[in-house]
């Protein structure tokens, strides 16, 4: 047996979504880092904000794609465009999404309608196209993108908690379902995370203390790295006996 398990990703082809900033970004460098090609999915295909060239810059080939979850029709394509240029697709992480801050009882339907089409049904069919590729190739990795909201209610939220529930449970179902094909289905529910989304709310001074009082055992807020690196580790080989599983990367706020 090998005596050091690898989390190396070299020869491997990733589709991130959602790509462009946050956490997507991080991801996608840290994919490429660690040996990847990355085919990344972009809601604007025309927005550079240079991450190509980043990806390039590490010696790795790179393919921009037009990916807005709440079309079918892209998320089929940019798969389909990803295994043609590069010949295969190894890795999925359903990383985009979308959160409404609103009261429950002041949801309205078009939120409700968005908030579900890009989280649950866009993770589902971007699952369900790389999953077509990755049963014929009898390999594959899926991880997709949860949130502590899916695990502890935050008020203001409901019906993101609800999605992100939902992506927990859906990562179980379709690795019971893919695993006699070698494909791997996991899932990260990172807390608040310093982003460009995260940072009206965490620049209110009473929500940041309150929310860094929340995170119990670290008492900080994460960092973009920090749930890339988790999301590379259920990529690589060090995770292959890994699967149906959310990894909290909470800092300690459900442990509460």
């Amino acid at each position: 047996m090998q005596a050091l398990p690898s989390f190396k990703l070299d020869g491997q082809i990733a589709l991130v979504t959602g790509a462009a900033r946050g956490l997507g970004r991080a991801i996608s460098l840290a994919l490429a880092e660690a040996g990847a090609d990355v085919a990344m999915g972009l809601r604007d295909l025309k927005a550079d904000s240079g991450l190509a060239a980043e990806i390039a810059a590490r010696g790795r080939r790179v393919l921009p794609l037009q990916m807005e979850m709440t079309s079918l029709e892209q998320i089929t394509s940019a798969v389909d465009e990803a295994v043609n240029h590069f010949g295969r697709l190894d890795i999925l992480v359903n990383n985009a999404g979308v959160a409404p801050d609103n009261l429950a009882e002041n949801v309205v339907e078009k939120d409700f309608d968005y908030t579900l089409a890009v989280n649950l049904k866009g993770t589902f069919f971007a699952s369900q196209a790389a999953g077509r590729v990755m049963i014929k190739q009898k390999y594959g990795r899926i991880i997709n993108m949860s949130s502590q909201a899916g695990f502890a209610a935050l008020p203001t939220e409901s019906i993101y908690c609800m999605t992100k529930a939902g992506i927990a449970h859906l990562t179980k179902c379709l690795a019971v379902e893919w695993g006699k094909y070698n494909i791997n289905v996991n899932a990260v529910a990172p807390t608040f995370i310093y982003t460009d989304g995260t940072k009206p709310v965490l620049s209110d001074p009473d929500f940041h203390a309150d929310t860094v009082e929340r995170i119990a055992a670290l008492h900080r807020i994460g960092e973009p790295i920090e749930v890339a690196g988790a999301v590379v580790f259920l990529a690589s080989q060090a995770a292959s006996l890994i699967t149906g599983h959310t990894l909290l990367i909470d800092g300690g706020w459900t442990a509460r």
